[in-house]
């Protein structure tokens, strides 16, 4: 697990395409049916900075943007064994939904983390290839605070690290042959599980300031 296999460049349209995925019904623009108000928008100015924005609409959604290595030109798919480390700024308002995650063919979903301001200090760690999840509250997982996240994808565990410590082993993993698309994206709470953004706020935003997968 020693060989870079990849490094995000969220400016390069040949590893990453924005603004659908097949993780939306259609591939988009909407997902209300999962508590969103996404309105998923190619424009780059929502993500190919690294920085992902999401701002109001007149409709009551929210533009937002989403890039996904699915059917890009080059295809990177994560497998079984690889290791993914990031490092992120989370967001400070209340109804941003910030995530990195794993998809392909309706599923095969790794969250590498999802993150909600109205928990201030908990991360959601998940493994929906065969159901597990931790809840993980630190100190440095904080409204605006910079977190370095590793997880390794291995067959019979997904391990996830915060800040250079193992948080979460879950035992489970994601089988010998697993492949996924990466998905790296902002979206908008819609209320039913976590508040809405306040009236008051017309922006949000996430910064992903890198991201790289050894193999």
């Amino acid at each position: 697990m020693n060989e870079l296999v990849f490094e995000a460049d969220f400016a390069s349209t040949r590893q990453w395409v924005a603004g659908r995925s097949w993780a939306y019904p259609n591939g988009g623009p909407t997902n209300r049916r999962d508590d969103k108000l996404d309105h998923l928008t190619a424009d780059p100015g929502y993500s190919r900075t690294g920085t992902f924005r999401a701002t109001r609409r007149s409709d009551g959604l929210w533009d937002a943007g989403l890039l996904t290595t699915e059917e890009s030109d080059d295809g990177f798919m994560v497998r079984t064994g690889d290791r993914l480390e990031t490092r992120v700024r989370l967001p400070v308002d209340v109804g941003a939904w910030p995530a990195i995650w794993t998809w392909r063919d309706g599923g095969n979903e790794i969250d590498v983390f999802e993150y909600h301001a109205d928990n201030p200090d908990l991360l959601e760690l998940s493994n929906r290839v065969r159901g597990s999840s931790s809840y993980v509250r630190d100190d440095a997982v904080r409204p605006g605070g910079v977190v370095e996240l590793g997880v390794v994808l291995g067959r019979d565990s997904v391990d996830w690290w915060l800040n250079g410590r193992q948080v979460f082993a879950d035992g489970r993993g994601v089988g010998p042959d697993w492949h996924a698309s990466l998905i790296v994206n902002l979206s908008v709470c819609a209320g039913r599980h976590h508040p809405r953004p306040d009236p008051a706020v017309d922006e949000l935003s996430y910064e992903v300031q890198s991201l790289v997968v050894h193999r």
